[in-house]
């Protein structure tokens, strides 16, 4: 029996101060709404950006094997040089990656209590303080590997506040009709900033790497101004309803919870009878709400997966001959944002198919399975041209994008607003937090083994991605059996109506 707890609310934020320069008259629910989509858009983007850098200085802090490049990039950056370099390099993105996991499962506790928007406005100030630190490595020729894990560590506890902040005030004014498409083209902000970031930070890599950092770091920063000025993250804070939600049914084709079981009192249906208090869902209960663990789970897999191509796709690109030639820093991590661009692409498919055939799991598998002959034709046949490369790294980003763009947005807004949860308005962050942060973990998992990995050969580190998607697979087998059971219990009862008829 799931036990909630009814809290007293914290007062009703007040409407950002920037409202004012817009005339009231011109203030609809459309405005609103698009001026949090581009708000949101942008703020995650920016956090996306600022985690880029990392992944595109690689291949100047180690010193390569190949003679050529070693002289071509001197003799890297200590400690990161030498044969254990990769290694101390995925120790980094660990360190990053774990306190941004864990930081995860607190901030999105605390989105469900404190105003959203100061709360957006302080990890974007607090990322972009320690990204710019990070960057001052360079000119302060700092060596210490214990202050760059401790500079790491600080920056992804405040970037772990961004995703559950904007998926929840996202969710507070858009309702599921159509959520897939909306959050599919929505989250494309991911792939955006690590286009962003990808291109600012190759470009000025010539003038020293810690411009690389400096950058997106300032860029961060100076759009915090404008979520503090203007983003509204609730409609009844400028007097407008909360939008309409189908209690009666389940989420766009996601078994969330069979009916008979609703009916039979398996599981309690929450609802606020205190008008003066709002229901909180705890963190354990929230865990128990049908399918989160299931997503969770499959995201670990997920984003292990494309968080190793966003760290080190530059280093392999770099590190493998295209036609023959090796390509530059610079050409390296620009050419890398071809994954993004098709993270872009499949992120927006995937929601449009699970709108259209109403399953997002079922979307999930289909291209997780897809992803596994992509990821093996980018190995086996992606050093043959450009235009081969250009081609297979495109597809490999839509179709391992697209799973993880659609459980990280359409699949955590429908969960967290599930009939099982009516009534409590304080529930989307915390399950957005649980499925986000659970994948983070493996986010955290992949860079790092990948930087363990690599030192044994590429062929080893795309095995353990194809490992990887197929368990991600798998853990959803059960959401899709529930899926089909769906869809044929519906046509039975749509036929039975026609011949009552």
């Amino acid at each position: 029996m799931m036990q909630l707890k009814t809290i007293t609310p914290p007062p009703p934020p007040h409407p950002p101060p920037g409202l004012r320069l817009f005339p009231a008259a011109d203030r609809s629910r459309k405005f609103y709404q698009l001026l949090v989509l581009l708000l949101t858009f942008s703020s995650y983007a920016a956090f996306h950006a600022s985690r880029k850098p990392p992944s595109i200085v690689k291949a100047v802090f180690t010193t390569p094997l190949n003679q050529t490049l070693a002289t071509e990039n001197g003799t890297g950056w200590a400690p990161f040089d030498g044969p254990d370099g990769p290694h101390r390099l995925g120790e980094l993105d660990l360190s990053f990656l774990l306190s941004y996991a864990i930081g995860m499962y607190f901030a999105g506790h605390l989105g469900d209590t404190v105003d959203l928007r100061i709360l957006l406005t302080f990890g974007m100030v607090g990322s972009g303080i320690f990204v710019t630190i990070f960057g001052l490595g360079y000119f302060l020729d700092l060596h210490s590997f214990r202050a760059f894990l401790l500079i790491q560590l600080l920056c992804g506890l405040f970037q772990s506040i961004g995703w559950p902040c904007v998926v929840a005030v996202v969710g507070n004014w858009f309702g599921k009709s159509k959520r897939g498409l909306i959050m599919g083209v929505w989250n494309s902000h991911t792939s955006v900033g690590n286009i962003i970031g990808s291109v600012v930070a190759s470009s000025v890599l010539g003038f020293g790497w810690g411009w690389s950092f400096l950058l997106p770091g300032f860029l961060i920063m100076a759009l915090a101004i404008f979520i503090y000025l203007f983003l509204v993250v609730h409609p009844e804070i400028v007097g407008f309803e909360v939008p309409g939600e189908n209690v009666e049914s389940d989420v766009e084709g996601v078994a969330l919870v069979e009916s008979r079981k609703v009916e039979n009192g398996d599981m309690d249906v929450v609802e606020s009878e205190d008008d003066g208090g709002l229901v909180a869902i705890g963190f354990l209960d929230a865990w128990r709400l049908p399918n989160v663990a299931s997503f969770a789970f499959c995201l670990f897999f997920s984003k292990l997966v494309a968080y190793t191509f966003l760290y080190w796709l530059p280093f392999y690109i770099r590190n493998t001959a295209v036609a023959g030639v090796h390509l530059s820093h610079k050409t390296a991590g620009i050419l890398s944002t071809i994954f993004d661009i098709g993270g872009v692409f499949g992120g927006i498919s995937a929601g449009y198919v699970s709108d259209m055939i109403e399953a997002r799991g079922a979307t999930s598998v289909i291209f997780l399975l897809l992803s596994i002959p992509a990821l093996i034709s980018y190995r086996l046949y992606g050093s043959i041209s450009m235009f081969t490369n250009i081609a297979l790294m495109f597809a490999s980003g839509l179709l391992v994008n697209g799973p993880y763009s659609l459980i990280t947005t359409a699949v955590a807004a429908d969960l967290g607003t599930q009939s099982m949860i009516r009534g409590s308005s304080r529930a989307l962050a915390t399950v957005t937090a649980i499925i986000d942060g659970t994948g983070s973990v493996g986010a955290a998992l992949g860079p790092l083994l990948a930087g363990y990995i690599s030192t044994r050969g590429w062929n080893s580190v795309f095995f353990m991605l194809i490992v990887s998607i197929s368990c991600a697979a798998c853990l959803l087998i059960r959401v899709v059996k529930n899926e089909i059971k769906g869809k044929l219990n519906e046509g039975r009862w749509l036929w039975l109506s026609i011949v009552d008829r």
